[in-house]
C-alpha cells in the first residue's frame, strides 16, 4: 500500500529500455533501476514524458510499473505516471498502482484537447474522488492543458488526494504564486519542478524537489546539487547548476526529446535501445554527432572517457553561452 509523508528530493523520470524489437528490456530496465538507487535518487518516476509513456499502450504501461515496482522492493519511493486517454482509464490505473504499492500517481492536464479552466478542475475532480492513492497533478504547458494557479488552489482545497503538483514550465513566479497560494492551505502539499535549468532556482524559493531527467543520465549531480541547496551552500551549489546546464542543455535542444537522454545513458553503461519513434537519416547523423558532444561534457565531469580524437578546449561548450543561460534564470530569482 502507499505510504504517507511529503513528496520530497529528486525523482528520476527514467527512460525505458528497449530490445532490438523494440520490446521492453527487461533485464535491462532492472538493472538500471539498481543503478539509480544506488546511485542516490530519491525516487523513481516511470510513466513520465521521459520514459515516452504515450509510446507504450495501456498494457505495457502497467507492465513497466509492475517491473520497477517488484525491482524497487520499496526501497525507494515510486510517483507513478497514470495519465491515460480518458478519466475512467486513468481511474483504473490509479487503482492498479495503489495495488502495486506505490506511493502516489502523476496526472498530467488533458492533451490534444485545450480545456478552459473549469474543464481542467473537472477532470482532476472527477479523478481525486475516485483514487485510492494520492495525486501529483502534473503541469506541461507546452504540450497539454495548462493549469493554473486558481485551479491548482480550488483542487487543493476541495481535494484530499490531491498532495502535490509538478511544474515543468520553468516559470519562477507562477511557481511562487502556487507556492503562495496553495502552502498555507496545505502544509502537507508538495512543490516538484520539472525544469532541471532552473533547479537550484526552484529549491531556494520553496520547492520540495523535482522530477529531473537529467537525473536518469547524472544522478550522481543532481543529487548533490539537491543537497547543497537545501542545506544552504549556495556557491556551490550554484556552481554544480552551472556545470549541469550545458548537458541538460544539450540533451534537451540538440534532439527530438528525449532522444538526447537515450544516447547519454548508453555512455553510461547501459544499452538502452532505439526509440519507438521512427527517425530518418538525417535524425540519426544528428544523434551520432550529439553523442559525441554528450561524451565530452561527461567527460568533464569524469563519467567517461572523451571520444577518439578529444575534445577540444572545454569540451566544445562556450562558457560565455553557458553564463548567460544561468542568468537569465538566476535574474528571475533576484527580481
Amino acid at each position: 500500500m502507499a505510504s504517507s509523508g511529503r513528496l520530497s528530493g529528486i525523482f528520476t523520470p527514467n527512460i525505458v529500455p528497449l530490445d532490438s524489437r523494440g520490446d521492453i528490456a527487461e533485464g535491462e530496465l532492472r538493472r538500471y533501476v539498481d543503478w539509480l538507487i544506488d546511485h542516490g535518487v530519491h525516487g523513481l518516476y516511470p510513466n513520465g514524458s521521459t520514459g515516452e509513456f504515450l509510446r507504450f499502450t495501456p498494457e505495457e504501461r502497467r507492465r513497466i510499473i509492475e517491473i520497477i515496482a517488484d525491482q524497487t522492493a520499496g526501497r525507494v519511493p515510486i510517483l507513478a505516471g497514470a495519465a491515460e486517454a480518458n478519466v475512467r482509464e486513468t481511474i483504473s490505473a490509479c487503482e492498479y498502482y495503489y495495488e502495486l504499492g506505490t506511493r502516489a500517481v502523476a496526472i498530467v492536464s488533458p492533451f490534444y484537447y485545450r480545456l478552459t479552466s473549469e474543464g481542467v478542475y473537472a477532470y482532476f475532480k472527477e479523478i481525486a474522488d475516485n483514487s485510492p492513492i494520492d495525486i501529483t497533478l502534473y503541469n506541461i504547458p507546452l504540450f497539454a492543458s495548462p493549469i493554473d494557479v486558481p485551479t491548482v488552489k480550488r483542487l487543493a482545497e476541495e481535494c484530499p488526494r490531491v498532495v502535490a503538483i509538478k511544474d515543468s514550465s520553468g516559470d519562477l513566479p507562477h511557481m511562487m504564486r502556487m507556492i503562495a497560494e496553495v502552502r498555507p492551505l496545505r502544509p502537507d502539499f508538495s512543490f516538484l519542478t520539472g525544469w532541471d535549468a532552473a533547479l537550484m532556482p526552484m529549491l531556494l524559493i520553496g520547492c520540495d524537489g523535482g522530477t529531473n531527467a537529467t537525473s536518469g543520465v547524472v544522478p550522481e549531480i543532481t543529487r548533490r546539487l539537491y543537497e547543497l541547496t537545501m542545506a544552504g551552500k549556495i556557491d556551490e551549489a550554484r556552481d554544480l547548476q552551472y556545470r549541469l546546464l550545458p548537458l541538460f542543455d544539450s540533451m534537451l535542444y540538440s534532439a527530438e526529446f528525449p532522444e538526447g537522454f537515450r544516447a547519454a545513458l548508453k555512455l553510461r553503461g547501459f544499452e538502452p535501445g532505439r526509440g519507438r519513434q521512427p527517425q530518418s537519416a538525417v535524425q540519426q547523423e544528428a544523434l551520432t554527432r550529439l553523442a559525441d558532444q554528450l561524451q565530452c561534457l561527461l567527460a568533464a565531469e569524469g563519467f567517461t572517457k572523451e571520444p577518439i580524437g578529444g575534445c577540444g578546449v572545454n569540451g566544445g561548450v562556450d562558457p560565455q553561452q553557458v553564463a548567460r543561460i544561468v542568468q537569465q534564470v538566476l535574474s528571475q530569482l533576484k527580481s
